[in-house]
């Protein structure tokens, strides 16, 4: 009998599920900003994502003044880092704030994870940014932007292609529109900052698709 009950332990073990264990870069990092001086009378908006997100914030906060409080979380935790729900409830246990949009994108770090991990998380994620929301708010899904070849974190842009495939199909299902950076700046790629980054004119040129994105879902008539 003991036998037997170690053989059947020896045999369920490998099907106990493992949790997700959180896998550092070099550098860890969170960026946050927010308005100094909020208008009470217009919609909280915020973008959720990492560098490339923080890059065009501030073409965003420009594109949409007198019509939202733009905030931003950025961050270099990524889907499949158990991290990350954990930054954004604190997010908004800090703010104290619910947002009428939430433009979000996760797909730039990450690269000691694969995609079926990625997969895996990704619900979750959701589940976390939905949470930002007030009950007439909405989410808008942003995609992952191509990279030269040269990059060396880690990225290339057949994962991220397949990044993208995964969160399109969750966001599809959700029914969560798509603001298509990734289609946007592959027209764009003379406009390199770095291998990752694009220079401002390029976050000019992304910042303004994010907005006009917000602008629509707000059912905000854009400026003459």
């Amino acid at each position: 009998m003991a036998i037997a009950l170690l053989l059947v332990a020896a045999c369920t073990t490998p099907l106990i599920a493992q949790k997700p264990a959180s896998i550092p870069e070099e550098i860890e990092w969170t960026w946050e900003v927010r308005p100094l001086h909020p208008d009470l009378q217009l919609p909280n908006v915020l973008l959720l994502g990492d560098s490339i997100s923080r890059n065009y914030f501030p073409q965003v906060t420009k594109d949409l003044a007198g019509v939202a409080n733009v905030y931003l979380m950025a961050s270099s935790t990524s889907v499949g880092d158990p991290r990350l729900p954990h930054q954004i409830a604190e997010f908004a246990a800090m703010e104290k704030e619910h947002f009428r949009v939430v433009h979000f994108n996760n797909g730039m770090h990450g690269w000691a994870y694969n995609e079926a991990q990625y997969k895996a998380a990704f619900p979750q994620f959701v589940r976390a940014v939905r949470a930002l929301v007030d009950k007439d708010g909405a989410l808008i899904w942003a995609s992952t932007t191509p990279v030269r070849s040269d990059a060396t974190t880690g990225a290339t842009n057949p994962r991220i292609e397949d990044r993208n495939a995964i969160a399109l199909a969750w966001v599809t299902t959700s029914r969560i529109p798509l603001d298509d950076q990734h289609a946007l700046m592959s027209q764009h790629r003379d406009l390199y900052q770095d291998a990752v980054h694009f220079n401002p004119d390029g976050a000019r040129i992304q910042g303004d698709q994010a907005a006009a994105t917000i602008r629509s879902t707000l059912h905000t008539p854009p400026p003459q």
